[in-house]
């Protein structure tokens, strides 16, 4: 049979076509794949771009606020429409100037390492403890920490306030009664027995948090290798320092800079015991003192400069803490 004008074209082209339509096949999915991976690749940063725009908005303007407002005398007068005439660094200069402000600044230091290093040894031994006994204990402990960590601060400050009463206080009342000389203690009226007392306050308030999480530091040690060192015969002390620290150090690590800067900006607490009977110009932190120059003398020009003081010190800590990160995963 003759083949027909189709059947010729077919056989006749055949090899072209289908060389053309291998070329095709191979050639579509190599230019796709490109833009394919890198799409894959730029899509979490995209989907971080909402949260990023929201996070830049609702903390940049408040931080250039406070930047612009710290170059102006801003008043009492401001507050109601007045112009804020530019002073540029003179706030600044007064502050560097002024040796109550580093008085402030040497107090905050001292207050905020001491309470946070006590922190951190308090909720490492309760983490401790927590890896150690059994079940049972183990829950009446994390849940007693949950209360005492969601308890809000103004009703524990109450508590508080109560038990170091100086006239009707249950802490005077069990020193007076193991015949120690504390009867009607004021302990807010002295400054190094006000910040005793802030500063078991404040631990007892941060506690939670770092033992649960250095708690969540040590399931990740393993149980062979403890029990391994124990048959070597390491000792409690020197499987602790040398084995479970190294392992849960990063933990340590981010948990301690948690704290510092925490500690660093504390405000309620302090506020709240000068509140019930201290002399503010004396047990004055940081936060207080902004507050106080900021709402007590309307002078919110230089409440802002130290604002912007306390955020340089911030950074400055944690920039240390993250380079020496750094320099020991090097």
């Amino acid at each position: 049979m003759r083949p027909s004008s189709h059947d010729y074209h077919y056989s006749k082209g055949g090899d072209v076509t289908a060389q053309a339509t291998e070329t095709r096949t191979h050639t579509l999915p190599d230019l796709i794949e490109p833009v394919r991976r890198r799409r894959r690749r730029l899509t979490p940063y995209y989907l971080l771009i909402p949260s990023a725009v929201i996070l830049v908005i609702a903390m940049g303007y408040p931080l250039v606020w406070q930047l612009v407002t710290s170059m102006q005398q801003f008043g009492l007068s401001q507050q109601f429409g007045q112009p804020a005439p530019f002073v540029w660094f003179a706030n600044y200069v007064k502050l560097a100037a002024d040796p109550y402000m580093w008085t402030v600044i040497g107090r905050s230091i001292l207050f905020c390492f001491v309470t946070a290093a006590a922190t951190m040894v308090v909720g490492i031994l309760v983490a401790l403890l927590m890896n150690a006994v059994n079940r049972s204990v183990k829950i009446v402990i994390q849940i007693a920490m949950m209360l005492a960590w969601a308890m809000p601060v103004v009703a524990a400050m109450t508590v508080w306030n109560w038990l170091f009463d100086w006239r009707r206080g249950v802490v005077n009342w069990v020193l007076t009664t193991l015949g120690l000389p504390f009867q009607d203690h004021n302990w807010l009226a002295n400054p190094l027995s006000f910040y005793f007392v802030a500063m078991i306050i404040v631990v007892w308030m941060s506690v939670p948090f770092v033992a649960f999480s250095v708690f969540a530091g040590l399931t990740q040690v393993s149980d062979e290798v403890l029990e391994a060192a124990q048959m070597d015969g390491a000792s409690p002390r020197q499987r602790f320092w040398n084995i479970i620290v190294p392992i849960i150090r990063p933990v340590l690590a981010i948990v301690l800079l948690l704290q510092v800067i925490w500690d660093l900006r504390v405000f309620t607490q302090i506020k709240l015991l000068q509140d019930a009977g201290s002399i503010a110009s004396q047990t004055n932190l940081l936060g207080t003192y902004i507050y106080q120059l900021g709402t007590g003398s309307s002078d919110f020009g230089t409440a802002s400069a130290v604002s912007i003081f306390v955020l340089v010190l911030t950074v400055a800590i944690s920039a240390f803490y993250v380079r020496s990160m750094l320099k020991e995963d090097a």
